[in-house]
């Protein structure tokens, strides 16, 4: 049985104040429209996160050397890389799946929101420690089952996985080749097991978080989708023969992309398994299942992970699918709600596939939208003619004066 773990916390939102002061005679609509234009000159793209390592954060106490920084400004950043430093995500998830158009489901997946409590004391991890992953099977069911199954010895029994309280840079470096170690192991143990036939195959993603470390390693086309502030960043690439890197390993290594399959068959250019399209062990292969990795230090601006096989990813985009989630964690704040309405939205837009989602919470959102600030409201009164004429007097009598 997988352990799951629900937390909720509290985020907080930093709030930007402008200030401006009004001189006598300026037209208040010109300047609301100065105001708009201040705030949008001060949006920011969002920034690549292919690669970004704990080192990129800066602790405020090491020395640096910035003389053209203003005091002030020296103390906004100090402040901001505080807050970086002292957010820790709270982990919760929910998933669906769903058999789709296919007659067979070649699904799996596994979804462990406390990876420390469910793996015991033999096992030191920086906290919260969290892993997600999605097998999207193909040629039958039996590789995705056998992966599902026995990913827990793969990843951490049968691998030095590194154990330490700190994710910093060094963990992050043998995480990644543990992982990588671990993917070239399951693929030899699908070629051993005599209970997967060597024509099935899968895909395989997982997420890590380790702290506020979140490490993606990606074979096929399933893919992780972050979402930072509202934008939609993509922390896998799909592995497909069609795509130019792709195309080029392959064909350097004497395979061929026919109708934009690998040698006429396989529709992914990495896979686990698949052994009957891969040349004998220790040589090199076109179908290959080596992952590639991209890691984010994760801070308060990040509020969700999607992880979803290629049958979502057939008919949305990341932008699409992280715009659905995030409207419904403002309404209900439930992430397998949410994997749900990403499998019926994949459904309504006429998928072909199997569909498996997980959604992964990094902290809570705010339920419902705020309500707009109610208005004074203007009281109206009539005045006596009598009432005006004396109110006409004074006004006359004050200007004369």
């Amino acid at each position: 049985m997988v352990a799951e773990a629900e937390v909720v916390c509290q985020q907080s939102v930093p709030v930007l104040e402008v200030q401006y002061f009004v001189a006598k005679g300026t037209n208040v609509c010109d300047v609301v429209e100065d105001v708009v234009a201040a705030s949008q000159s001060l949006s920011l793209s969002p920034r690549s996160f292919d690669k970004f390592h704990p080192k990129d954060l800066v602790s405020p106490d090491l020395p640096t050397s910035h003389g053209d920084v203003k005091p002030v400004q020296r103390k906004q950043d100090v402040a901001l890389e505080s807050a970086v430093l002292q957010f820790f995500p709270s982990l919760r998830s929910g998933s669906f799946s769903d058999i789709g158009p296919r007659r067979y489901m070649e699904d799996e997946h596994i979804r462990i929101d406390d990876l420390s409590a469910h793996l015991g004391s033999l096992f030191k991890f920086p906290k919260p420690s969290a892993l997600y992953g999605v097998f999207d099977g193909h040629g039958g069911p039996e590789a995705a089952a056998y992966i599902r199954k026995n990913v827990m010895r793969l990843f951490f029994e049968d691998v030095n996985f590194p154990q330490t309280s700190e994710a910093d840079e060094i963990f992050s470096g043998e995480l990644e080749n543990s992982l990588r170690t671990a993917f070239q192991l399951a693929d030899l143990a699908l070629a051993d097991d005599c209970s997967v036939s060597s024509s099935s195959g899968t895909t395989a993603l997982t997420a890590m978080v380790f702290g506020r470390l979140l490490m993606v390693a990606n074979a096929g086309d399933c893919r992780a989708v972050l979402c930072r502030k509202g934008q939609a960043i993509d922390m896998s690439q799909d592995h497909r023969p069609i795509y130019q890197s792709e195309r080029r390993r392959v064909e350097e290594l004497g395979g061929y992309i026919d109708d934009g399959y690998l040698n006429g068959v396989l529709s992914v250019s990495r896979a686990l398994g698949d052994w009957d399209m891969k040349f004998p062990r220790g040589s090199s292969s076109p179908l290959i299942a080596e992952p590639e990795f991209r890691q984010v230090v994760l801070t308060e601006d990040d509020e969700f992970l999607i992880i979803g096989c290629d049958g979502i990813w057939d008919v949305m985009s990341s932008q699409h699918a992280v715009s659905l989630v995030r409207r419904g964690l403002r309404r209900h704040d439930d992430p397998e709600q949410c994997a749900r309405d990403l499998v019926m939205e994949a459904l309504r837009l006429n998928t072909f596939d199997n569909l498996t989602v997980i959604v992964v919470c990094f902290s809570p959102h705010e339920i419902g939208d705020p309500s707009p600030p109610r208005q004074q409201r203007l009281r109206c009164c009539t005045l006596s003619a009598e009432a005006l004429c004396s109110l006409r007097s004074l006004l006359d009598a004050s200007a004369s004066r």
